[in-house]
């Protein structure tokens, strides 16, 4: 590796020779130079990792070295070193951009430390997060298959995105390979677990079950609209939003947010928008909707729009539960829809509840599949939250968010359904009737292998609408796409690695629920 090689600044550099002698013996190379204007003509003929910079020199000052130091090289690290603890000459340094920021008389350990903070930071968090995680990953893989319940599962889920975002900033390949194995172990466990439980917890079988779609408006929102009646609720439904999304750009929200709860519910099947989304504000299960309320649902066959009756279906779930608020609903679909909203968003202070859905990252993830260049961008788990994080920075919702935190408002942040990125092939045939989404299959003539697949030949068991009266559902799982046979090398080539939704994964099935509140 190359020695780490510093520029020290300082007008009484001569009296520094110790601490230079003792950086040389610990493998740095320094340059001295004892004037700012000598220091910008040495950085911009050398390359340098870091600079010690003075404060107080006479001609050009340590602040108005450092200000140019910026122009010349904005990702150059500049450690200030001071005499003075005065707060202007502090907020001067830090607002533009220092790495640290040193008192003197500085001795040879803190120069070493700072030395070590800035430039084998990285080096040393990856190490110790390599070295926590080996230590964990016996304990999780022992809890994976000690039998779990639907809350644990919800633990393990926590703790595997946790440790995914912390070995990203690692450099080490074989602990994110490893890391992977473990998720795809949990996920193998997870599936046949929720496979095994679903029909019974849907039954009310067991008192022991998940928050389900059909139940978290009632079991979530609905005390958070008791617990102070004037105190206005904006629910934000983020179409497709996963929980490591949602850790991705938490810490953007949490300048102005404080995180008062970070729960998570389960998603009925199919984990897509036409049946999860419209469970979520019916609080009914798919089949109960059709028979209730018949002019609100429309099956897979059925021409039109799959979701265009939300704010009816909430209407209707309010009235049932005796809920008589003011309450508004608004379905961004575009950038102009999201700038409108963000404009007139002071006109719902007055409502009691304001419900908000968003859907730019289900966007994103057909977006995936289907455009090249954001196949390119968003290629793994770590871009996917990366992009996510740069759209929202940019958002008109970061702007109506922004609001909101300068108000006395709740403000609720969830989804309906989440993505899992596939990568095995699984054969199915179909006839002409057959759904096309690529996690579930729907239909009278499904031919498949029942041990690849999660079967229901009698939807109505796990209450979802039958088409006709041979019509059954078949679900992928953990990360398998569902391909028909012919044209099949091309579809498997074309869909590999994209994330889709419908079928039973971690990702796809465990939801945020998540309760902000602001910190103004």
């Amino acid at each position: 590796m190359d020695k780490i090689s510093i520029l020290w600044v300082d007008d009484e550099i001569e009296i520094l020779k110790p601490h230079i002698m003792f950086l040389e013996q610990k493998g740095y190379v320094c340059d001295t130079i004892n004037n700012g204007r000598d220091a910008l003509d040495m950085i911009e003929k050398g390359n340098y990792d870091i600079v010690f910079l003075d404060e107080h020199m006479p001609g050009l000052s340590g602040l108005e070295t450092l200000t140019v130091i910026k122009n010349i090289a904005p990702a150059l690290p500049v450690v200030m070193i001071t005499k003075s603890e005065e707060e202007h000459v502090m907020e001067g340094a830090i607002g533009s951009s220092i790495a640290d920021y040193l008192i003197k008389p500085v001795n040879p350990h803190q120069i070493l430390l700072a030395l070590k903070k800035i430039m084998d930071s990285r080096a040393i968090v990856s190490s110790k997060t390599s070295s926590d995680y080996q230590q964990q990953f016996r304990q999780i893989s022992m809890e994976i298959s000690g039998g779990l319940d639907h809350e644990q599962w919800m633990d393990i889920y926590k703790r595997l995105v946790n440790w995914e975002l912390k070995l990203e900033k690692s450099d080490d390949e074989s602990m994110h390979e490893i890391l992977q194995m473990q998720k795809e172990e949990a996920n193998t466990v997870f599936c046949k677990y929720y496979q095994n439980s679903y029909e019974e917890w849907l039954k009310g079988n067991q008192p022991d079950r998940p928050v389900f779609s059909h139940t978290v408006l009632k079991e979530k929102l609905f005390p958070l609209l008791n617990s102070n009646p004037k105190k206005p609720v904006f629910l934000i439904v983020v179409d497709n939003l996963r929980f490591d999304q949602w850790k991705a750009i938490a810490p953007l929200l949490e300048r102005f947010y404080r995180v008062k709860k970070e729960e998570m519910y389960y998603s009925i099947l199919p984990t897509t928008t036409q049946y999860a989304r419209n469970s979520f504000f019916a609080g009914l299960m798919p089949s109960e909707i059709e028979r209730k309320y018949p002019q609100y649902w429309l099956n897979e066959t059925d021409e039109g729009g799959k979701n265009n009756c939300e704010s009816e279906l909430l209407e209707m779930l309010l009235k049932r539960y005796g809920i008589n608020i003011r309450h508004s609903y608004n379905k961004i679909l575009n950038l102009d829809a999201g700038r409108k909203l963000s404009e007139n968003i002071a006109n719902y202070f007055n409502n009691k509840l304001n419900v908000i859905v968003y859907n730019f990252v289900d966007m994103l993830s057909h977006a995936r599949t289907e455009m090249e260049i954001i196949r390119e961008l968003a290629n793994d788990e770590k871009a996917y939250r990366s992009l996510t994080l740069s759209w929202l920075e940019h958002s008109p919702l970061y702007d109506i968010l922004r609001t909101l935190a300068s108000h006395n408002v709740d403000v609720v942040i969830t989804t309906d359904h989440g993505s899992v990125r596939v990568v095995k092939p699984v054969k199915v045939i179909g006839d002409r009737e057959t759904s096309t989404n690529l996690r579930y299959k729907t239909g009278r003539n499904l031919n498949y292998n029942a041990k690849e697949v999660f079967e229901v030949r009698d939807p109505q068991k796990i209450f979802l609408p039958k088409n006709n009266i041979t019509s059954s559902f078949i679900f992928a799982r953990s990360g398998d796409f569902l391909v028909y046979p012919n044209n099949y090398n091309h579809h498997v080539k074309y869909y590999d690695s994209t994330f889709q939704h419908g079928g039973i994964s971690m990702e796809e099935v465990m939801i945020p629920f998540i309760t902000l509140q602001p910190k103004a």
